[in-house]
């Protein structure tokens, strides 16, 4: 079981929204947070809420509770990958020991939280943080070592 204290959190982006009622505006904040462990585990939490503490916790929640296996090899990604989710494209190339993280902020925030010390990537679709982040987490939920890909063409074979 993995402590509290062995993640990291970010905070990417605080939204404060607004509704319209018969007693006046309601307002509340949305807010997306990075949850990781700088060795592989990573999650991406948007929680709601009135205040700003209790959107936080619900998002780090969230997070935690959904949190992924990034494999990492020689402190970088595996192979180049290119990811397009709604309007956000993120590409991900691995990168040689001592290169270190080059990638705008909302890349920059999940890939460290993962633990990838080596990496290149481009935002090239919106400028959109959300977007972003889910876009490279799903990234780096594709990844595949290639020893995986015998057990998968074996898998395919049979079923």
């Amino acid at each position: 079981m993995i402590t509290d204290s062995e993640f990291i959190e970010k905070v990417i982006q605080v939204n404060r929204v607004s509704k319209k009622t018969a007693g006046g505006n309601k307002i509340g904040f949305s807010i997306l947070v990075v949850v990781g462990d700088k060795k592989g585990k990573v999650g991406v939490g948007l929680g709601k809420a009135a205040d700003v503490t209790s959107a936080i916790r619900k998002a780090s929640t969230y997070a935690r509770k959904h949190l992924i296996n990034v494999p990492i090899v020689n402190s970088t990604i595996p192979h180049e990958i290119r990811m397009k989710q709604g309007a956000a494209q993120v590409l991900l190339k691995p990168a040689p020991p001592g290169t270190g993280i080059r990638a705008g902020g909302s890349v920059r925030a999940v890939v460290e939280a993962a633990g990838i010390r080596n990496i290149v990537s481009k935002i090239l679709g919106t400028d959109n943080r959300a977007s972003n982040v889910y876009a490279t987490f799903t990234a780096l939920q594709k990844f595949r070592l290639k020893t995986d890909q015998p057990l998968a063409e074996k898998i395919k074979q049979h079923g």
